[in-house]
């Protein structure tokens, strides 16, 4: 739990790092996020835009036929009513004819206001003050916004705001049928991305040219509702436009430049086009030709015709293909900036190393952009790219440094504490969750193997210090690999024996089968070992292996600098009584009755004696755990040690005998001796049938 907290909390941290960097002004932030929105739009590719949007260019060839700008006002007239002419239902003017040319020139282009009926003449906004005639002023006032609900309490409306403008003289706009600014709006990396739909003007808001030629092309009027936090809707009839806090429209790009339908001028002048081709179109004029006209970088084009934007915008609404970017859109970036990194964090936490980690959180960062990319490429939805996978990153990087620092560091102690000793699945385990592991002490039920070389001391004395370290290694290595092969940890090596435990550190199932079956690999190396010491001229060697299980004390003891996980207590302790008892019973096995058990029914049992060992009082019962099994031994020697505890010597000895001369058996050999000493000499009347060892 400590580690998915400590995960939680980092996920929360990067969240609210990578918000505090979306707030502040920083362009280099927001650059890095319209490329990547831009390389969205990119990998969408171009879009076929509606038919009722077109633009009539003041391009190359107009100006070939016509000449130079600044045209005549009476030749731009002509322009205006040859558009009304081939039935253009809205002519939008991305122009604006702020001086006067003459009187005769001017009235020509008023008239041509006038005949034509439906042109939203343009204005933009500036904030260098200069007298400005009222006239003119009354003029753009009247097409200011009339449908307007403003929540309770809002003290500010959150638009771009200018001191000034710059419109057409009184005497060509009064016969305008409406205005609309044609201001333009770019980002810090200076691209065209939003088309501006409303500012503000001496307390007033004022439509964009596009949205009051939508206006007037509908036939509806716009309706604005503004909150505390900026613009929250716009809608036009049935036509909704989803529009930024700050009265913006993110503009949903065709594509380069010629996306929208563009007529020539001078075909429109000179009457070069079917009857048909305009009619009833929302016809935006304005300039192609370079050099005369306003270069606008786009996603799809470096220098894209501001005209163009305009129309685009339009087109977007009409059709409402808009991209959403609004309140809503926001708050669920806010949502996934703060859900993601959980989630990362969630699987960092069920992740078992940094690996394993890596791949969950690029496979949360590519699910997160594909779900983005397909929410943008089929619903227009534009949520941010940038943020979440920061916040995915820094969630990443910072879990991860946490886990090398504390998880993986403490996985890196504990495998090193415990590799030694304790089999590689365990160690795994213990990794995988070191909390199941109580350093320090616990008592809990495990089995455990005393073995101990016959004879090593004589051995010691026959071979060179070199020579019997060698031996030494090449007995307790296959000694050891049997323990860690079983399940079992090493306790440790007390000169030529082994201590080892199972069912510690963790939970072994049948720990006492696999002490026992530890035991019976051992001799059957033993057998191996010894062929290559013969053949070496090396005295052969024999061991005994004492298991006992029950009750003990496991954990690390010692002191801060040296400590040794080890078991201690009185069932340790019979378990090494039990191994010492094979130099008695000339056997290489005995368990105690509780291993035996425990170990199941598949192994090869006999009990053997009730004994006392030294230190204790209370005879119990010892069983031999036979190298190879021998059914009709085993019964038969169960007959004579029932008889032999029952005090029928006589017989008992009779079976005991034929046993030692058929089967060589030792511990038969032992009885028989036992038997003569009680015919000779009966055991005293309170004899239980066991006997007390005097000696370890």
């Amino acid at each position: 739990m400590r580690k998915y907290l400590v995960f939680f909390l980092v996920a929360l941290a990067s969240s609210l790092v990578v918000f505090s960097i979306e707030v502040a002004p920083f362009p280099f932030f927001h650059n890095v996020e319209f490329k990547m929105k831009d390389l969205r739009l990119l990998v969408r590719g171009p879009l076929k835009p509606p038919s009722s949007v077109v633009i009539i260019a003041v391009d190359n060839k107009s100006i070939k036929e016509i000449g130079r700008w600044p045209w005549s006002r009476e030749i731009f007239g002509s322009l205006i009513k040859g558009m009304a002419g081939y039935g253009v239902k809205v002519a939008a003017l991305d122009v604006v004819f702020s001086e006067s040319q003459n009187r005769n020139s001017d009235r020509a282009l008023a008239e041509s206001f006038a005949m034509s009926g439906n042109v939203v003449a343009g204005y933009f906004f500036r904030d260098e003050m200069h007298p400005i005639d009222p006239a003119v002023l009354a003029q753009i006032q009247s097409s200011k916004i009339q449908q307007l609900q403003i929540d309770p309490g809002v003290a500010s409306i959150p638009l771009i705001e200018f001191a000034c403008l710059d419109a057409n003289i009184a005497s060509i706009g009064q016969s305008a049928r409406a205005f609309g600014f044609f201001n333009a709006s770019q980002d810090t990396d200076g691209m065209f991305r939003q088309a501006p739909l409303l500012m503000l003007y001496e307390g007033d808001i004022y439509p964009s040219m596009m949205l009051q030629s939508l206006q007037l092309y509908t036939g509806e009027n716009a309706q604005v509702s503004i909150g505390k936090s900026g613009v929250r809707t716009i809608r036009i009839g049935n036509l909704m436009i989803p529009s930024s806090q700050g009265g913006g429209l993110s503009v949903n790009y065709y594509g380069s430049e010629g996306s929208i339908k563009t007529y020539s001028a001078a075909d429109v002048i000179k009457k070069r086009l079917p009857a048909r081709e305009l009619q009833g179109k929302l016809a935006y004029v304005g300039f192609t030709e370079e050099g005369i006209y306003d270069i606008r970088p786009t996603p799809f084009d470096a220098a894209l015709p501001g005209v163009e934007i305009h129309a685009t915008a339009a087109a977007n609404v009409l059709e409402q293909r808009v991209i959403l970017h609004n309140d809503n859109t926001i708050l669920a970036d806010r949502v996934l900036l703060l859900v993601l990194p959980l989630v990362l964090a969630l699987l960092l936490g069920l992740t078992p190393n940094a690996t394993i980690g890596l791949l969950a959180g690029s496979g949360l960062t590519l699910l997160y952009v594909a779900a983005n990319y397909l929410l943008f490429s089929r619903y227009l939805v534009d949520l941010s790219l940038l943020t979440p996978l920061m916040a995915l990153g820094l969630t990443s990087v910072g879990s991860e440094i946490y886990r090398s620092l504390v998880v993986d560091r403490k996985a890196r102690y504990l495998k090193k504490a415990f590799s030694n000793y304790v089999s590689a699945d365990l160690v795994a385990q213990i990794i995988k969750n070191p909390d199941s592991l109580k350093l320090g002490g616990e008592k809990r039920e495990i089995s455990v193997l005393f073995s101990d070389i016959r004879g090593f001391t004589s051995m010691s004395e026959q071979l060179s210090p070199e020579a019997l370290v060698q031996v030494l290694n090449e007995y307790l290595y296959p000694m050891t690999e049997m323990v860690l092969e079983e399940r079992g940890t090493l306790d440790k090596y007390i000169g030529d024996a082994v201590m080892a435990i199972y069912n510690a550190p963790l939970d072994v199932s049948g720990h006492a089968n696999h002490a026992c079956r530890t035991a019976l690999k051992m001799i059957a190396k033993l057998a191996e070992l010894n062929r290559s010491f013969a053949e070496r001229g090396i005295q052969a060697i024999d061991i005994g292996v004492g298991i006992n299980t029950g009750d003990a004390v496991v954990g690390n003891m010692g002191a801060a600098i040296r400590f040794d996980y080890t078991a201690i207590g009185d069932n340790v302790n019979l378990a090494s009584r039990l191994e010492g008892l094979n130099k008695v019973y000339g056997t290489h096995v005995i368990v105690s009755e509780a291993t035996k058990l425990l170990a199941g029914n598949d192994l090869p049992f006999r009990m053997i004696d009730l004994v006392a060992v030294k230190g204790k009082l209370q005879s119990v019962p010892i069983y031999e755990l036979m190298i190879v099994d021998d059914s009709e031994m085993r019964e038969v020697f169960g007959d004579a040690l029932r008889l032999y505890m029952n005090r029928d010597f006589i017989v008992a000895m009779r079976k005991f005998a034929e046993l030692s001369t058929n089967k060589k058996d030792k511990v038969s050999a032992l009885y028989v001796e036992r038997c003569l000493e009680f015919i000779t000499s009966p055991p005293p009347a309170e004899w239980d049938g066991g006997v007390v060892m005097k000696s370890k």
